[in-house]
């Protein structure tokens, strides 16, 4: 299971609803997020852009393992992070 004091970071905007589902759900699960206005912080927008091939697509999750997600569903987390829905 996830370990509780890892924080995922997640690299989204305030108008983005997908990015708001995202940071929901994993508080709904008791998992500690960081999150990161893209919009707002020149750092995280390259950081973004250079994940995902010069597109800002968001959200973009970042895991303690390294792993990273673009736009997961809510079954993707459950099943990268064994949360039962």
């Amino acid at each position: 299971n996830y370990m509780q004091e890892d924080e995922i970071i997640v690299y989204g905007t305030d108008w983005c609803g997908h990015s708001r589902l995202v940071i929901q759900f994993l508080k709904t699960h008791g998992i500690p997020v960081i999150y990161i206005d893209i919009d707002a912080d020149p750092e995280g927008r390259t950081f973004v852009t250079k994940a995902n091939n010069g597109n800002r697509s968001v959200p973009t999750v970042v895991f303690t393992d390294g792993s990273i997600m673009v736009e997961p569903s809510t079954s993707e987390l459950s099943q990268k992070l064994d949360i039962d829905i």
